[in-house]
C-alpha cells in the first residue's frame, strides 16, 4: 500500500510499487500461501528525492524492502533465490 499521504506524485508511488513487486518475487517464503502487506508509513521528501524515480529513491527503497523481508519470523523467514538457507 503506497497512500498518496506519503508519496504526492503518481510515478513515485508506481516506482515504489515496481520495487515491492521486483523484491518479493526474489524472495522465496518457507510458508505456502502465505500473503505479506507491505506498508508505506513514511513519506519520501521532495526536496531530498528531486526525481519522481531516481535510481537513489530506488535503491533506498530496495534495501528497506530487504531488511523487511530479511526480519520475517524463523517460522516463514524469507531466503532470496540462489542463497543457501542457514542450518537451524
Amino acid at each position: 500500500m503506497v497512500p498518496k499521504r506519503w508519496a504526492k506524485r503518481a510515478v513515485t508511488r508506481n516506482a515504489i510499487k515496481r520495487q515491492i513487486y521486483s523484491v518479493s518475487s526474489q524472495v522465496v517464503f518457507d510458508v505456502p500461501g502465505a500473503a505479506h502487506v507491505v506498508r508505506l508509513r513514511s513519506g519520501f521528501d521532495r526536496k531530498q528525492f528531486v526525481s519522481a524515480s531516481s535510481d537513489r529513491l530506488k535503491d533506498l527503497v530496495r534495501q528497506e524492502l530487504l531488511r523487511l523481508f530479511g526480519s520475517i519470523k524463523p517460522a516463514s523467514r524469507a531466503v532470496p533465490h540462489g542463497m543457501p538457507e542457514a542450518a537451524p
